[in-house]
């Protein structure tokens, strides 16, 4: 028997569907933020099964990285670039938890959550967290977190400077604009920690690495990156 909520939510759902912010069809009950198709669609990389996949290696030559993964690879007008725009720019944060949650599963389905003791996000700094209201990489670590059994802390790394946009930035550009701005907050619980530093995106990768150098320097046992999308 069907109770009261279920009623409720099939009767709310007649005028206020749910819709799916991949595809923008009505959602099904059991669907989150993504139906189910397009979860199935996502252009996964599966570097997860690879070890020595191109993320791994475009960053183990400068940070002693573990493990090294994108989750989606990144194409313009796709749909991960739709996505991530909604999630940046538009107020959706829950798209960042929700891929968090079904990547999570997929890195747990190969037991990869017996990896880590942490999950750290790159910060971002007071001023931009302050006009986007939310830190989009630290949702996806809400999503790992939750999926993966594992503590997040959004307080462990700091951005102490803002930043200019890395857009049309060249490789050597966005190491400059990046390799000063990050610190470790004072009697942070890092110290022989196996860290999870996640992204958004990664492109030069720059970024992560002026941020993984800090949680290395702070006392961590291991470094590993999980970004939602790799652009080439």
């Amino acid at each position: 028997m069907r109770g009261p909520n279920t009623l409720f939510d099939d009767f709310m759902g007649l005028f206020f569907p749910r819709m799916c912010q991949g595809c923008s069809g009505s959602l099904v009950r059991g669907e989150e933020i993504l139906c189910t198709h397009c979860i199935v669609e996502l252009p996964k990389t599966n570097y997860h099964l690879q070890p020595e996949n191109p993320v791994f290696s475009r960053l183990s030559g400068r940070l002693p990285i573990r493990h090294g993964w994108a989750f989606l690879k990144f194409q313009k007008g796709g749909m991960v670039q739709h996505l991530l725009h909604q999630l940046k720019y538009n107020n959706q944060p829950e798209i960042g938890e929700r891929l968090g949650q079904v990547y999570g599963r997929e890195l747990s389905v190969v037991a990869l959550n017996r990896e880590f003791d942490l999950i750290v996000p790159v910060p971002l700094h007071r001023t931009r967290l302050r006009h986007r209201g939310y830190n989009q990489s630290a949702q996806f670590a809400k999503g790992l977190s939750a999926a993966l059994n594992i503590a997040w802390d959004e307080s462990v790394s700091i951005r102490t400077q803002g930043a200019a946009t890395q857009t049309r930035k060249s490789k050597a550009e966005r190491w400059e604009n990046v390799k000063d701005v990050f610190s470790i907050k004072p009697r942070s619980p890092l110290a022989d920690k196996r860290v999870l530093l996640v992204d958004d995106v990664i492109t030069t990768g720059a970024t992560l690495e002026a941020c993984g150098q800090h949680l290395i320097a702070g006392g961590c046992a291991s470094v590993s990156i999980a970004c939602i999308a790799e652009a080439q």
